[in-house]
């Protein structure tokens, strides 16, 4: 403590000096006081470096502390929190850019920021994007197809095929339930689903439906059996096919290496090889979400949300998983937007993968609850029979398919060894490839982009028992993850056979055009 303070005031000292000096004075080193405004004098200058001082110290502070380990990253979690709150770029009084740009449009600016901070406000979000740009089923999620089943839950989209043949196999989506579908259909140019359809799988992706109170009791159980379980039988029924290949997205793969290891438990095999993107399926490591969750706060949620309450469930709201998301990194997705929306009056570029972003979705308040302490809680899904699912024991060590693993390095929702994690969970052979970038810029990034790279192991088929012990064989490789994927697809898919004329069956004929009315559904 000594050390710290015995430093700060040296350094405190120093800016003084410097920026009472006729030259060298202080040069903020930090993106937010890049413009040429904040040190175009010497009070401007100071101000910002006295502030990066100020925080450095406290976070040193928050380093600094004894105790238990999750206690001490609650206080530095929050200590970040108010540092970034308090940077003197959020204040129109203290930021010379926003004054600037006020005087220079003679108070348009201001005029203008207001008017964004009132819509924002109405609409129950912040803008990341100029929202009005973008349109679900017109510029966003526009790959052609049809929702050929639908239940409470899901809509099922089968897609038309964009090659004379296709594999035998077909390829089903589970994308995660907290988020919309699209993420996975932006638009054609990084649409991992037009790329799948591309290289000749019949691809089937589930729509999950935008909660509302009719869910509101709905549990795990049924999001599995009802919704996931159902959608791979009739994708097999559609296709007339014993097996499929499955993939799933975050939450989706989470839903579904469960719902495969339930049909396990009864005999059943439906699927001959699985995909697991930037998936928890050992929740040792959960990264900085961990924070968040301990007895306290999912037994309120259970008590206010869950089975136990009152009313038997409740609704988690989309926009306070949104928000909690964003404040993971509150510079770059709250902040940022506070300082160019509402001091500047800027309206944020035209971006389709935040637009997707502020589209949050409901989830039932039983299903979440029952999320929060069997998972990220208890640990209990890599447990050998340690919770029971659709009257089910649960034991991921039936999952004996080949599967193919997939994490990014700077995730900061799933970290990457906690994603390498599942290769040690299942019986089969496993296959983990590594991306640049975070949990969603890493997995939307089509070759032709030719941005990123990419590792897979040195040695291959060996995946030793730490995610460091793998990447010390690993080996780098310019450009997207998605070739190598789909090259280890197609050995899991069967032979080419030709294309559907018809989308669906006739059982399960097309309801509607894809992408569905349960996307549109806000929340």
């Amino acid at each position: 403590m000594s050390r710290i303070q015995q430093e700060y005031v040296e350094q405190a000292t120093a800016l003084w000096n410097q920026s009472l000096a006729q030259q060298g004075q202080p040069k903020p080193d930090d993106r937010r006081f890049a413009a040429p405004e904040w040190s175009s004098t010497p009070a401007n200058a100071f101000m910002a470096s006295m502030y990066l001082l100020n925080a450095r110290t406290l976070q040193r502070l928050a380093d600094s502390l004894s105790g238990d380990e999750k206690a001490r990253d609650r206080v530095r979690f929050a200590v970040q929190q108010w540092v970034d709150a308090a940077a003197p770029s959020n204040f129109l009084a203290l930021n010379p850019e926003a004054q600037k740009k006020a005087i220079e449009t003679k108070g348009e600016s201001i005029t203008q920021g207001l008017q964004m901070l009132l819509s924002d406000i109405r609409q129950g979000h912040m803008s990341q994007t100029d929202e009005s740009v973008f349109e679900v089923g017109r510029n966003v999620a526009t790959s052609e197809g049809s929702v050929v089943f639908e239940n409470e839950y899901l809509q099922l989209i089968e897609y038309k095929p964009l090659t004379d043949k296709v594999h035998a196999l077909p390829l089903l989506i589970v994308p995660p339930c907290i988020n919309k579908f699209y993420i996975l259909d932006l638009q054609p140019d990084n649409s991992l689903v037009r790329f799948a359809v591309s290289q000749g799988h019949r691809v089937f992706v589930i729509s999950w439906v935008n909660a509302d109170d009719d869910l509101a009791q709905s549990t795990w159980d049924d999001y599995i059996e009802k919704a996931t379980i159902e959608a791979i039988n009739v994708v097999r029924e559609i296709t007339a096919t014993k097996q499929i290949n499955a993939l799933g997205f975050c939450v989706g793969g989470t839903l579904l290496a469960t719902a495969l290891a339930v049909m396990a438990a009864r005999g059943e095999k439906p699927v001959a090889s699985m995909t697991l993107l930037t998936t928890f399926l050992d929740f040792t490591n959960t990264g900085t979400l961990d924070l968040f969750v301990d007895e306290a706060m999912v037994q309120m949620r259970e008590t206010s949300i869950g089975e136990r309450s009152p009313q038997g469930g409740g609704l988690m709201r989309g926009g306070e998983l949104a928000a909690t998301f964003s404040f993971l990194r509150a510079n770059d997705l709250v902040w940022n937007y506070v300082v160019g929306n509402y001091l500047k009056g800027e309206k944020p570029p035209a971006f389709d993968l935040l637009y997707w972003n502020g589209d949050s979705t409901n989830l039932p308040g039983p299903m979440y609850c029952w999320y929060l302490r069997n998972t990220y809680l208890e640990n209990k899904l890599s447990q050998p029979n340690a919770v029971t699912v659709c009257g089910e024991p649960l034991d991921l060590r039936r999952l004996d398919m080949p599967t193919f693993v997939y994490g990014s390095r700077e995730d900061h929702i799933v970290p990457w060894d906690g994603a390498y994690a599942s290769t040690q969970l299942m019986q089969g052979p496993a296959t983990f490839v590594l991306g640049a970038s975070g949990h969603i810029a890493g997995v939307i990034n089509p070759p032709q982009k030719h941005k990123r790279s990419y590792w897979t192991s040195g040695t291959a088929g060996t995946h030793p028992p730490t995610a460091k012990a793998w990447m010390a064989t690993a080996q780098e490789h310019p450009g997207s993850w998605w070739m190598t994927w789909a090259e280890w697809l197609g050995t899991h898919a069967g032979k080419q056979v030709a294309s559907p004329k018809q989308l669906g069956s006739k059982k399960h004929r097309p309801i509607e055009a894809a992408p569905g009315r349960y996307v549109l559904r806000k929340a």
